[in-house]
């Protein structure tokens, strides 16, 4: 009888994914999902848009003095948003 290599579900799946080119997407889909979490039920209340274009999260927020507060904090929220996902997935947040 022979041995065959098994591997665990948990080693077989990011290969996939990697492989599939479906990495990127997802840990792009899980800085989006952690957004609310970073910033707080205040701010997610008058946030209306989120979408990374280029590694670049766009943000639209509909309070002019918050969207002001927010784009000077986002060195602060890059940082924060990479470590939600456990790795540098954007290199940059614009506020509108």
């Amino acid at each position: 009888m022979q041995r065959r290599d098994v591997k665990s579900l948990a080693e077989l799946l990011p290969q996939f994914l990697r492989d599939e080119g479906l990495e990127t997407p997802l840990m792009q889909k899980r800085v989006i999902d952690s957004w609310d979490t970073v910033v707080g039920p205040t701010v997610a209340r008058y946030t209306v848009t989120k979408y990374i274009s280029n590694q670049v999260l766009h943000v639209k927020i509909q309070n002019p003095a918050l969207r002001q507060d927010l784009s000077m904090m986002r060195q602060q929220l890059l940082k924060r948003l990479n470590e939600a996902v456990g790795r540098a997935v954007i290199v940059d947040v614009v506020i509108n």
